[in-house]
């Protein structure tokens, strides 16, 4: 791949190739009503309070895809009446990590919720959720292609959905504030958040997606030559049977034709030299986000965002939540 794959010109007009299903609301719907339907209540246990005072910190375990326990941490400051909550995603391999990796927002006085990534974690950061829902047949190393025969079997549909109902626990959390939400990642957690952000738009205010992941995924999946996205063309080229029915699955996963249901005020960010998630991808998705939306534009950035993007992120969240 080119070190950028269309011009700034041609960013600027590209939209999402992928062909949306016909069914996507409906089927979501289905997957979403299934998923609310198994759920337990959430489970909060302190986690070290000399350690972190005068923070409070709860280990959390929560209902998400097929009511499959998944973990997370919910971090508050020391403040009185509900405050608003920023939920976090992981990227790509890790884990929720430590608490004390999340710290920045909650001493900015925001509440702060890290959603564990199942069957994720030990790459670069600790997990601690299973994947128990694992699918049946081959599978590249890694979840990328866990389940691709059938959206409803695939990985990150499971992810997806407990990426929505973190948003729905966040709004029952002790010093929450319901109506003040908001979702944020990078990479696979920038596509989480877009995802969160589109399958609960009556509650998500927020959304802060940095270089996304799985967006425009017919396209990506053809030009991306690094992982993740090099796990699926890497395995369909070992399985042509497979082609049409992984090729349609991708279809109702793929971020960009999800993001025409977000109603939030989205930030995005883009690297113009990013080959991990190709920058015409990232667009695809950005284009197709019709509430308020701005895009902050690196020209050599790569798969990461400049050190800056956090103060503008911050006064973002300031302005809007």
């Amino acid at each position: 791949m080119p070190v950028v794959d269309m011009s700034e010109e041609d960013l600027l007009q590209h939209r999402v190739t992928t062909p949306e299903p016909a069914d996507l609301d409906e089927w979501w719907a289905t997957q979403l009503a299934k998923t609310d339907a198994d759920a337990a209540p959430a489970v909060l246990t302190p986690h070290e309070p000399d350690l972190y005072q005068p923070l409070s910190v709860y280990d959390v375990e929560f209902s998400g895809a097929h009511g499959h326990r998944v973990r997370g941490w919910y971090l508050r400051p020391p403040a009185d009446g509900p405050l608003p909550v920023v939920v976090t995603y992981i990227g790509y391999g890790g884990g929720r990590g430590l608490p004390a990796q999340h710290t920045l927002l909650p001493s900015l006085g925001f509440a702060s919720f890290v959603m564990d990534s199942r069957g994720q974690g030990g790459r670069w950061s600790v997990g601690a959720t299973a994947d128990a829902g694992a699918g049946t047949g081959p599978e590249h190393p890694g979840v990328m292609t866990r389940g691709i025969a059938s959206p409803e079997d695939y990985y990150f549909t499971r992810l997806f959905l407990d990426a929505a109902r973190a948003v729905d626990v966040v709004a029952e959390l002790p010093g929450a504030d319901p109506d003040r939400i908001a979702v944020t990642g990078g990479s696979q957690g920038g596509a989480l958040a877009l995802a969160a952000a589109a399958l609960r738009g009556d509650r998500v205010k927020v959304c802060h997606s940095d270089v996304p992941f799985l967006c425009d995924l017919h396209r990506a999946v053809r030009i991306g030559t690094t992982t993740p996205y090099t796990e699926i063309s890497d395995f369909l080229a070992q399985h042509d049977a497979l082609v049409p029915a992984a090729l349609d699955t991708l279809r109702y996963v793929d971020c960009a034709l999800l993001a025409r249901r977000i109603t939030a005020r989205s930030l995005f960010s883009v690297g113009l030299m990013d080959v991990t998630c190709p920058p015409s991808t990232v667009y695809a998705a950005y284009h197709e986000v019709r509430a308020p939306k701005e895009i902050t534009v690196s020209p050599f950035g790569k798969h990461t965002t400049p050190t800056s993007h956090v103060e503008t992120q911050l006064r973002h969240l300031r302005e809007h939540l």
